[in-house]
């Protein structure tokens, strides 16, 4: 295996020699078939270099990234994977550490689609990619080199992946240099070590080199294998780089809405993973739906008027898609109960951002109720608060609509605070309250 050889070299060269400098190398591992054998050959040059010199004086992080809709399967893997890096990392004493990213709240999909009413993402406004992988990983990546002044990203991306690929990367390469200009992130480099790799050699390195951190590397390949949408049929053992081999299949988000169809997920269906399949239909129903002038406003987040009067979801069709998600996920839980499609973090900002955007006749602990028979807690229910809701209606029990108004500005305010950001509040109360007097003057 001269070619696996062959890259660890460069790599032990690269890490001692070509680089004097302290910047950390940034590994995006997704647990995919690249990035393995990536972080696979980086390993065993780090032990070249502890052997040469006894130290490795360079951290090297691993950064693994969770959408928070991954494909079940994938993420119960990757996380073994990464339990174990972490703990070989630690046995083996090596500047190995790893970190997990995900979307900040404001930014997870199903707030900004079942919450704001954004269309689920397509070609033409994918809008999901930059929220859910890149944002995450780069402020992690900011981070460091904030600490470091630079910062160095190892990439699993090949030249033989696809034509477009290729081209990608021949523009950003620079003759001679290993290290290319990150196009977007300041004073970080990238560094594809595999680059040069075919597919059936990533196979052949995946099932003829044991794990350094004691993965077995053949599950992966019956991942892939199981998963696999191609014409010609998985082989079981790949015995040598002339092999033809898995791999075809790309993993991602469950409900990727991207795609015309995931073949990846009808896949693993039809190869006995038949409990996944609730996920594929909530998928194509969300697909089917999506152009549906029914479930859309008018306007536009910003209020302006939308093409074609195809903006936003409308409330009712937001609360619909969240009713589904949840019978859906009640249904996968029946026989694995730690599949968790949707967090209580996700559902609480869902409610704040409905009552900012004025709507008031659909809650989520009602849904939440309906689907589970079993109260959501909205820390909305304590005693304290009960006791200001029987004052207010006290208070306001000769005028309904005064009672109405007051508990949706105390409303508005509460959702504020829930997210730690005030701004636009004064805006949003001045705008009930003259929706208020507006009606009131109507009614007269």
């Amino acid at each position: 295996m001269d070619f696996a050889q062959n890259i660890i070299d460069e790599i032990l060269d690269q890490y001692l020699f070509a680089d004097s400098s302290k910047r950390p190398w940034i590994i995006g591992f997704s647990g995919g078939k690249d990035s393995t054998v990536m972080l696979q050959l980086v390993w065993k040059a780090l032990e070249k270099a502890k052997h040469f010199h006894g130290f490795v004086r360079r951290d090297v992080y691993v950064v693994c990234n969770d959408t928070l809709i991954e494909n079940p399967i994938i993420l119960e893997y990757v996380n073994q994977v990464l339990n174990k890096i972490e703990q070989a990392a630690v046995e083996q004493d090596m500047p190995i550490c790893v970190v997990r990213t995900i979307p900040r709240l404001e930014d997870s999909l199903w707030v900004n689609m079942i919450g704001k009413g954004y269309p689920a993402p397509n070609n033409a406004f994918r809008w999901c990619t930059e929220r859910l992988k890149i944002k995450p990983t780069a402020r992690f990546i900011t981070e460091q080199v904030d600490a470091f002044g630079e910062a160095i990203i190892l990439i699993g991306t090949r030249y033989s992946e696809s034509a477009n690929r290729a081209k990608t990367m021949k523009s950003h390469s620079i003759k001679g240099k290993r290290l290319t200009k990150h196009p977007i992130q300041p004073n970080t480099w990238m560094y594809a070590p595999i680059r040069y790799l075919s597919l059936e050699q990533v196979w052949y390195v995946i099932n003829t080199m044991a794990s350094p951190w004691g993965a077995d590397n053949h599950q992966l390949f019956k991942i892939y294998a199981n998963a696999s949408a191609d014409d010609y049929e998985c082989p079981e053992v790949v015995t040598d780089t002339t092999h033809i081999s898995c791999g075809q299949s790309r993993f991602g988000c469950w409900l990727c809405t991207v795609v015309k169809e995931d073949k990846s997920m009808a896949a693993l269906i039809g190869n006995g993973f038949e409990w996944l399949k609730p996920l594929l239909i909530y998928r194509d129903w969300i697909v089917f739906e999506r152009n549906n002038i029914s479930n859309r406003m008018n306007t536009r987040r910003n209020g302006t008027k939308a093409i074609n009067d195809m903006g936003c979801y409308t409330p009712s069709y937001r609360a619909l898609m969240l009713g589904k998600l949840l019978e859906t996920q009640k249904e996968i839980q029946q026989n694995h109960p730690n599949v968790q499609l949707i967090t209580n973090q996700e559902l609480i900002a869902i409610q704040t951002i409905w009552y900012r955007d004025f709507i008031f006749d659909y809650k989520v602990s009602d849904v939440y109720h309906k689907i589970f028979k079993s109260n959501f807690d909205m820390k909305e229910s304590n005693e304290k608060i009960q006791k200001e809701v029987d004052l207010l209606k006290e208070s306001c029990k000769d005028n309904q609509d005064n009672y109405d108004l007051i508990q949706e500005l105390l409303t508005l305010q509460k959702s504020k605070s829930l997210l730690n950001r005030k701004r636009g509040l004064k805006t949003d109360i001045e705008t009930r309250i003259e929706n208020y007097l507006n009606k009131e003057n109507d009614a007269n």
